[in-house]
């Protein structure tokens, strides 16, 4: 039989330690309505967009379809740009006014609705194109996305947690006895984190690419640098949140924060193009965007190590910077 005492004791005990831990506290309280209020203002169109039109030249004014409800047209420089989002089903129809044409991808859905509702509306003006070639298809454009997304989530939460883990239970203060040093420690963790995340990486692409047969139109060595680079990028963030936090609820609070606008804004799950400019701009700040980026665009459009070269830049350049702050900020206790 349960002593009430006791039980209202321990309840009353547990409860005060909780609160008492104001930045838990506020972390915990804090981070939904950060997210309420980020995806309120991602999506505080009050016409909510069913379909992406690509635009490329300057448009009539006495276009119709340009007017209609639950559109949105995006403008392009010039007809590459606009066809490869097409091709990646990033847009339903392409636009080009300089050259009266449209291109639509044979093989979408939206494309085809859109088209009847262009040739609802002086459709008979513009002279119809399709994208050819094998298409891409949502698997193929997603695959990095789910790549990333456990790079992201198995480094940052299983370095920078676990090290807090660590110091919390004094595991840390028994190895500040020892001979080894912070540097060596640190070096150790992200060598064991890397090999277990590429591990995990390299099986799921090939598990998978068996029986979805991927479009890989790039180099695979090239594809497996960038996704080393994010690796070790993203250990080192975990490292870096790992550094000065005693407390578990606290490192899961800070890390949760950062985790989750990662993962909604880098265009994991859809494309950030139609966004507010300012949430684009702000996808740039998180490495898993450029990995993204890079990742997709070796698979899906073949380019090379130049073309990516920015990404690679961001990628390494983040790395070094927070394994070198983290070796001068860590304490073992």
């Amino acid at each position: 039989m349960i002593g009430i005492k006791r039980f209202l004791a321990i309840f009353i005990a547990r409860n005060l330690e909780f609160f008492r831990d104001t930045a838990t506290f506020f972390w915990i309280l804090l981070l939904p309505v950060f997210l309420i209020f980020g995806f309120a203002f991602a999506f505080s169109n009050p016409n909510p967009v069913s379909y992406k039109i690509g635009i490329v030249g300057k448009a009539p004014s006495d276009l119709a379809f340009l007017h209609y409800k639950y559109l949105q047209f995006i403008p392009y420089a010039d007809d590459d740009a606009a066809i490869a989002k097409l091709t990646h089903r990033q847009v339903d129809m392409v636009l080009d006014f300089s050259t009266n044409s449209y291109y639509v991808n044979s093989g979408d859905a939206n494309g085809y609705i859109v088209e009847k509702m262009l040739g609802s509306d002086q459709g008979e003006r513009f002279k119809r194109q399709t994208v050819t070639g094998r298409l891409i298809r949502y698997i193929d454009w997603f695959v990095p996305g789910v790549i990333g997304m456990n790079i992201m989530f198995a480094c940052v939460m299983g370095v920078g947690y676990v090290i807090v883990r660590y110091r919390k239970n004094g595991v840390l203060k028994r190895f500040k006895a020892t001979p080894l040093r912070a540097f060596e420690f640190i070096t150790a963790q992200l060598f064991s984190r890397f090999f277990i995340i590429a591990f995990m990486s390299i099986a799921i692409y090939i598990g998978t690419n068996i029986f979805l047969k991927f479009n890989m139109n790039g180099s695979y060595f090239d594809l497996t640098l960038i996704t080393v680079l994010a690796i070790l990028c993203h250990i080192s963030i975990g490292l870096l949140f790992s550094t000065r936090i005693r407390s578990e609820e606290f490192a899961g609070g800070i890390i949760n924060i950062v985790l989750w606008p990662m993962m909604f804004l880098s265009g994991i799950f859809f494309s950030p193009e139609g966004t507010p400019p300012l949430m684009q701009a702000a996808s740039k700040l998180f490495p898993i965007t450029h990995f993204l980026e890079a990742s997709r665009k070796i698979m899906l459009d073949g380019v090379g190590l130049a073309g990516v070269a920015d990404n690679v830049i961001v990628l390494a350049g983040t790395t070094i910077v927070f394994l070198f702050v983290s070796a001068l900020l860590f304490k073992w206790e």
